[in-house]
């Protein structure tokens, strides 16, 4: 239980507060391009099974991988990518600690 409120407290929660101390003016913006960063979970449907409770994410599925993750990392650097590659990245944090609970 503490592990599902952990995480969904970092992909819901923390996430809001990132947007509105960090992007007060378009907070909101911000907000909605982290909660879209949610989409790269699609990949979890290239898995068998799809849910796996204590499976790691990263390295494991293709857009939770190293080299996705390097170019998240590239993505920083533009200013257009930006805030896209620090929800992204933020989402890879957020489920790199579920490996380690």
């Amino acid at each position: 239980m503490l592990k599902f409120f952990i995480h969904y407290s970092l992909h819901f929660i923390v996430p809001a507060l990132i947007a509105f101390l960090f992007f007060k003016d378009k907070w909101k913006t911000v907000y909605l391009i982290f909660l879209g960063s949610m989409l790269v979970d699609l990949d979890h449907l290239l898995a068998t099974p799809i849910f796996e409770e204590n499976r790691c994410s990263i390295n494991y599925h293709p857009l939770h991988s190293y080299v996705a993750i390097g170019f998240y990392c590239i993505g920083l650097f533009f200013k257009k990518t930006r805030i896209i590659c620090i929800a992204l990245l933020f989402h890879m944090l957020t489920d790199s600690i579920d490996c380690y609970l």
